[in-house]
């Protein structure tokens, strides 16, 4: 759906101002190699967060602490 949706603002724009379009057109593959490395530190700080929490949580484990639902 969201695929769709950038698809049909993509088309307005082509028809409004295409030398424009056709620039996003050339240029989005370029941004997008250039984010990776963003995407990267983004989910390297994810899994530090993550050991951290299950670190700081291990004590309430091992006495058997349960989380209520």
């Amino acid at each position: 759906m969201k695929a769709l949706v950038v698809l049909l603002l993509w088309a307005i724009l082509l028809v409004l101002c295409w030398p424009i379009a056709l620039l996003i057109l050339i240029l989005w593959p370029v941004v997008w190699l250039l984010s990776i490395p963003f995407h990267i530190v983004a989910i390297a700080a994810d899994v530090l967060l993550a050991l951290v929490k299950s670190i700081l949580f291990l004590p309430a484990k091992i006495l058997g602490y349960r989380e209520k639902i």
